[in-house]
Formats: C-alpha cells, structure tokens, sequence
C-alpha cells in the first residue's frame, strides 16, 4: 500500500463540522480521523431564528457536516439545513451529510388517505439544501433510500452489536433465540440470529392509532426456557419494549436482553425501561444519551460508538475506496 501522502485524492483535504446535536460523536469521528473539527459559528437569535457562518473557507473542500436529527428534531434537521447552504454557498467542491440517526424515518409510506410521506420532503430538503452525498445508519425503513436522488451509504451497526454479543454475552446463554420487536424487523432480524448463530422468533403487534400506541399480541416461535435476545432499530417511547419483554417473559424466557442501535429515549421512555425486568440493554451512540437517563439503567446499559465505523466509511468515501469491503461485500 502506498504511503497515504502519496494515495490519490479526487478532491482537496477533509474538512470535518459538527451542528450542535452531538458534539461528543463529532468529535470522536474527527478522533478517529486525527483531523480537526472546523470552526463555526451557530447563532440563535431571540425570535428562534437560526444563523450559521464559517471560520474559514472551504473553497474546493471535500466537507463532511456531522449532524443527527434527534430531539429537538426541527431544530437540529433545521441546523443540517442551514449548515448545508452556507457550504455550498462557499464553493465546497463536494458535501456529505453524516447523519448517524435520520428523523421522520416511520412516515415512509401512504398507507392511510390524506397523509404526508415526511421522509420524502427530508431527503428533498437534504439534497435541495447543497448536499452530494448523505450517510446514515439504519434507517427505520429501508425503501427510505430511494426518497434520495443524490448517492449515500446506508449502513448498518447490526455488526457492532452482534460482535460485541458474540464476545461478551454469548458464551453465557442458555439455549439463546433472536426476538423480534415486530414483524417489520424480521428481515434485520434474521441477519442478527445468523451472525450470532442461534435460531429466531417473532412478536406480531398491531398499531391501533397515528400515536406512539401499539398493541403487542403474540409470539411467534418458542422462548420458554431461553434466554432472549429482543432486537429492534430503536427504542422511542419503550411501549413496544416494554410489552415484548412482558410477553416474551409470560411466554417462560429466562433472562432477557434488549437490542437497540437508535437510543430515541423519548418521554419517559428511560424510566419505563428501568422498570423492566431485563439483565442487559445494548445499544449504540447515534443519538446522545444525557446523563440522567443513562444513570436510570446504571450498568445494564452498555453504548458502542458508531464513531470508528462513521469515520472509516467517510476515510474511504474521501479516498475514493470500496465501503463494502469493510462488510466483505
């Protein structure tokens, strides 16, 4: 391999912004990367409005701006937006937005009259705001990919999280299955129980109304007597959590353990988890966690950081090198 002063570079050198949603993961991807974060300044002014300007110039740059669009959601998808424009404006040669965790990834379909598809009207947004390029890590559905017209890695943290059950909780289970949350995730699903290589179940649930409700009905496959592995993309309010870790319980499972790659943690989702009845909660850094919810689950929480893999796959995307072989594709 030649030495990396002397590797090809399409555009000119990395230039790394945050927003304000994740400073932390920003700064660990820049860590990663062993660049610097740029300077900026991101002004709110008393009528809410919001203000971006550049500490320097980024004329003929290839910019990465790191932003998740967590809660505040309309602030900070408003922020990616803003900071999107001022790039462009200033001649950026090409600009990626790394958004770890994309908002308003449920309206993804029409599947009742007289409603929005919201992640639609993002990824326009996105793309009509300057950007090139986007990454994001497991959207909550898949067809959200092609609401975008500009290309992007959609990747996955399913492997950060089966490498680490496969090294620390594996060797100690009893008879383990993959649960799935619902029947949505089954797919994803399938993928983790095979890299952990243990068989999978199902929980069918019914969504009764347009809010966060949803009524989980049965299992589909055996727990009783096993340890259970409850997957799912996110956990938002902990609703469906919670009634899937009741029922896979009611059904006899042993212990149970719950994972996640998107933390939402809305409401008081912490608080009901803490409640549960489950010997692990693993899950990954997209979207920041503030120290009162973490302290509720102590040290059954476990976060991975999606920070070295982000910043692999924009060294790469910088490089002009193949991100499927980072997953042997």
């Amino acid at each position: 391999m030649l030495p990396r002063s002397h590797e090809m570079r399409v555009y000119g050198g990395i230039k790394l912004y945050a927003g304000t949603s994740f400073p932390d993961l920003a700064q660990k991807i820049a860590d990663h990367l062993g660049e610097e974060l740029c300077g900026r300044d991101i002004v709110l002014f008393p009528n809410d409005n919001l203000f971006v300007k550049l500490h320097g110039s980024v004329r003929g740059q290839d910019v990465y701006v790191i932003q998740t669009t967590s809660a505040p959601v309309q602030r900070n998808l408003m922020e990616l937006l803003i900071m999107l424009q001022t790039l462009r404006l200033d001649s950026a040669a090409r600009i990626t937005a790394v958004i770890p965790y994309l908002c308003y990834g449920r309206s993804d379909k029409k599947d009742q009259p007289r409603i929005p598809i919201t992640s639609r009207l993002v990824a326009d947004m996105i793309e009509v705001a300057g950007a090139d390029r986007y990454m994001t890590l497991d959207p909550h559905a898949g067809q959200v990919q092609g609401f975008f017209s500009i290309p992007g890695d959609v990747l996955t943290a399913s492997h950060l999280i089966t490498d680490y059950v496969n090294q620390n909780i594996r060797p100690d289970l009893t008879d383990p299955v993959v649960v799935t949350v619902d029947l949505g995730y089954a797919k994803k699903g399938r993928n983790i129980a095979s890299d952990i290589d243990v068989p999978i179940a199902f929980i069918e649930k019914r969504r009764a109304a347009n809010d966060a409700s949803a009524e989980a009905l049965t299992i589909i496959g055996s727990v009783k007597d096993r340890d259970v592995i409850l997957v799912d993309d996110e956990i938002d309010t902990g609703g469906s959590a919670a009634q899937a870790v009741h029922l896979v319980k009611e059904g006899g499972a042993r212990r149970v353990y719950v994972v996640f790659v998107h933390p939402v943690f809305s409401a008081n989702a912490a608080e009901r988890l803490a409640a549960l009845p489950v010997t692990k909660f693993i899950t990954t850094d997209t979207v920041p966690l503030p120290p009162e919810k973490r302290a509720l689950l102590g040290d059954r929480l476990t976060v991975i950081s999606v920070a070295p893999l982000l910043g692999e796959v924009i060294r790469r995307a910088h490089e002009g090198r193949s991100v499927g072989e980072m997953f042997n594709e």
